[in-house]
């Protein structure tokens, strides 16, 4: 430990920083065993309470994800303190500990508190990281963590496989040129890296942050358009067995179509029969072990998929291909980016950035994309990270590069409904519907399908006592949720004691009943990053509250509209029966209009503006008052 780094007193590379890493070394050995080792070293730097605090417990994950293993073995720490003394970490205050578990996969974590830590100290370890099985081809190396790092360094000792070389992709940083080093390895360095600060609604992380992609090729020049037609050509020519229609595929074909009209709903009925008639391996709600994954016998043709009646997404999707290719249609394979991961850009000739991810059927000179293997996914829309992406149509010929359009905001809705009473001490309760559609209900639906039903009842309630701490529900119902096209839905009664403020004879109320409770959506006052939101959205509110016995109300002035032109448009209506013994609330609102998801740092003050006031009128309360007798 160098003398300085024990006396400093505040961080370099970020000086309002309340911890630093001083370095982090990483050694990235392609063995000959087969197996991928990462063995990190790093050293921090505490500065503040804060950074004790955030500092203070360490989580290593590894585990089993389907067919990848990863192990972490020889795990060191300690503790330097300012005056020197050390406090190593014991090996049996290291422990294993459960941190995410989903449909019998586990994703674990090696966990251990580091030991006499505080202000000023530093605190350093170790541990080795196994991918088993795995090689240094594609892999990704991180250069920025939560607090900034003074200096990282990857060694990287290559397999020598004859004929290729191991070359790298630097994003959103600079780091130095490789050069060798002692017994095969060869390292690269990037200095001052700042951290990494989550903000609200920010790209994908692998967007902004500063990583490298390493990989091996021949080290051949490329050009782009020739490079993704020679991508196209060769994957069409390496799956075009899948595409050939036997007799078994031609007559379940013939028999799923009968009676179609035209050729859009011939693909629509392909589209259903594959969600039907086929088990979904890659889904949670499939019910699949991880054991059970593993001893499935491989579809080696669309054929096999239909004889089993079990595929994964990518079965499901080649079996959709060859039934529309038997029903004298053009069907292809689309190679998709993935925009929740990084946003793709053509112009970089590497067919890492794209998969196999849908089917695209041409309709005269329009394609139109499905994507059947996919669970939930509505029949027109595409998972939303596939959406509004430049995406490669496969072909033997000329394969080509297609906009996949993104849903509009009428397509993912919530749609809430109440009708409610209010009562002379405030409290409110009545009857609740929500329904979620397009990619709102498929998130709905991914989150709950493999969930218990209590945990599905305590995780609304956990939401809804969130915004009313009071909030009490009985009579829940769930419905849809393994459901493909209908909407996911919640039913309930709830009973909100001291929902409205009562001040002597008067109560205030907000008509917003859905809104109460919901912090802004932009709390910070500057920005770093750009804004993103995944796709356009949209929410229609209905409530009808019923005004408690001996109580009445000056005027009905409701909240104000507000336009963000094609982007958004928030329009609540607030009216009155003619008996004035009932207030009708509705409140719709859209986003994303002409594809609109993506802002640049400098538009967040409009964009928080905007929504600061939509919260303000969100929570606009009418005044209530005791009839006069």
């Amino acid at each position: 430990i160098e003398p300085t780094h024990l006396t400093l007193k505040t961080a370099t590379v970020e000086k309002e920083a309340d911890a630093e890493a001083l370095f982090w070394e990483v050694r990235v050995d392609d063995d000959e065993q087969g197996d991928l080792i990462f063995t990190h070293y790093l050293r921090i730097k505490v500065f503040t309470d804060r950074g004790r605090e955030s500092q203070s417990k360490i989580d290593i994950p590894f585990g089993k994800i389907l067919r990848s293993e990863t192990r972490v073995q020889d795990i060191a720490a300690r503790t330097i303190k300012a005056d020197g003394t050390i406090v190593q970490l014991k090996k049996e205050d290291i422990f294993e500990r459960t941190i995410v578990k989903t449909s019998g996969v586990k994703f674990k974590a090696k966990s251990f508190a580091m030991p006499g830590i505080e202000p000023g100290c530093i605190i350093e370890y170790r541990w080795r990281e196994v991918r088993v099985k795995q090689d240094a081809n594609y892999v990704r190396l991180d250069f920025q963590r939560n607090i900034p790092v003074q200096r990282i360094t990857y060694f990287i000792k290559p397999y020598p496989y004859p004929g290729y070389g191991m070359r790298s992709l630097t994003l959103h940083g600079e780091s130095s040129p490789f050069k060798k080093e002692g017994n095969g390895f060869h390292s690269t360095t990037m200095l001052n890296v700042p951290a990494m600060h989550e903000e609200s609604r920010m790209p994908p992380e692998n967007q902004i942050k500063a990583w490298m992609l390493i990989y091996y090729d021949r080290g051949d020049k490329l050009i782009p358009q020739n490079y993704w037609n020679d991508v196209g050509k060769g994957y069409y020519a390496d799956k075009k067995d899948l595409f050939k229609a036997n007799e078994d595929i031609k007559r379940a074909a013939a028999e799923a179509t009968a009676g179609a009209q035209t050729d859009e709903e011939k693909v629509d009925r392909l589209y259903n029969f594959c969600r039907d008639k086929i088990k979904n391996a890659s889904d949670d709600a499939a019910g699949l072990t991880v054991e059970q994954y593993q001893k499935l016998k491989e579809n080696k043709s669309p054929s096999n998929t239909l004889k089993q009646g079990v595929g994964t997404w990518f079965d499901i999707n080649m079996l959709f291909n060859a039934l529309v290719t038997a029903s004298g249609m053009e069907a292809r394979v689309v190679l998709a980016p993935d925009r929740s991961d990084i946003f793709f850009d053509r112009n970089t000739p590497n067919s890492y950035f794209l998969s196999a991810k849908s089917i695209a059927v041409r309709f005269g000179e329009t394609w139109k994309f499905y994507d059947p293997g996919t669970n939930y996914v509505t029949v027109g829309m595409l998972r939303w990270q596939e959406e509004g992406q430049d995406s490669l149509v496969t072909d033997s010929k000329q394969p080509v590069w297609v906009r996949t359009p993104l849903s509009r905001a009428d397509k993912s809705r919530v749609k809430r409904t109440a009708n409610l009473k209010l009562d002379e001490e405030g409290t409110l309760a009545g009857d609740v519907q929500i329904e979620f559609t397009g990619h709102l209900g498929v998130e709905r639906k991914e989150e709950n399908d493999n969930a218990s039903p209590a945990e599905r009842e305590e995780n609304l309630r956990n939401e809804i006592k969130a915004q009313m701490s009071t909030a009490e529900i009985t009579h829940l119902k769930i419905e849809n949720i393994n459901e493909p096209v209908k909407p996911f839905t919640y039913k309930f009664h709830v009973r909100v004691p001291g929902y409205a403020q009562r001040t002597g004879k008067r109560l205030f109320i907000q008509p917003a009943v859905f809104q109460r409770g919901v912090a802004p959506l932009f709390s910070a006052s500057v920005r770093k990053y750009p804004i993103y939101f995944h796709y356009p959205w949209s929410e229609s509110d209905e409530v009808t509250l019923h005004l408690p016995s001996g109580y009445e109300f000056d005027n009905v002035d409701g909240p104000t509209p507000i336009s963000g032109g094609v982007i958004s448009e928030y329009k609540p209506v607030l009216s009155a029966t003619t008996d004035k013994r009932t207030l009708i609330y509705k409140r719709n609102f859209f986003f994303g209009g002409d594809g609109h998801i993506v802002f640049p740092t400098d538009s967040y003050q409009q964009l928080k503006t905007y929504f600061d006031e939509m919260h303000k009128q969100d929570n606009h309360a009418i005044t209530l008052k005791q009839a006069a007798k």
